[in-house]
């Protein structure tokens, strides 16, 4: 609850703001009439700004006048998206302009390790993987070639062993992952446990 000094400390506030109100008006038009009284007051309620650097941004402008110009910026480095076999999420890796696929390889697992994620992909190096544009691709990439060359930012990083389980796994006739008829005909789904739900739904 407000006391009453507040009050009359508010009201006297307002008084005082009303009556330099007042006061401005009549000099502005005293001014208007030829009277120069109240630019000198004028003058003196005039808020001072303070003082900035007015070059904050002269770095950026230097850039940016330059690629205006015509002057192209280089790329030093480049942002890749690496998707590892069985992990969640892709890895971004940044790689200087020259790099290679194997290059772009040993950084994807130093990153993934560095990140600590699950799975734990055992040790064993770059040369344990191949890097394919993308998980639907059959053809691996050349180890020798430029990333700046190939066109894409996004891979897909494919362990050596298991693409050689696919490809016996086609040769063989059969498909590369388990189908669910494969699983019955195993006996991984018990049909007792159906019977007996089966029995609770009637």
């Amino acid at each position: 609850m407000p006391s009453p000094k507040n009050i009359h400390r508010k009201a006297g506030e307002k008084n005082k703001i009303k009556g330099m109100m007042r006061k401005t008006l009549s000099e502005k038009s005293s001014s208007f009439h030829g009277r120069d009284d109240g630019a000198v007051v004028a003058a003196e309620m005039i808020l001072r700004r303070p003082r900035t650097a007015p070059d904050l941004f002269a770095g950026r402008r230097s850039a940016e006048d330059a690629v205006a110009i015509g002057a192209p910026a280089k790329l030093t480095k480049l942002l890749l998206n690496v998707t590892i076999h069985r992990c969640l999420g892709a890895v971004r890796v940044v790689v200087p302009l020259e790099a290679t696929v194997e290059d772009l390889i040993a950084a994807a697992l130093r990153q993934y390790a560095k990140e600590a994620r699950l799975p734990v992909i055992p040790p064993g190096g770059a040369s344990d993987f191949d890097l394919h544009y993308s998980q639907f691709s059959l053809e691996s990439l050349d180890r020798d070639e430029k990333l700046n060359e190939l066109g894409s930012r996004n891979f897909f990083l494919y362990p050596k062993k298991a693409a050689a389980e696919v490809v016996a796994a086609t040769a063989r006739g059969g498909a590369s992952t388990s189908r669910c008829s494969e699983e019955v005909d195993r006996g991984t789904i018990k049909k007792g446990t159906w019977l007996k739900f089966m029995d609770f739904l009637l």
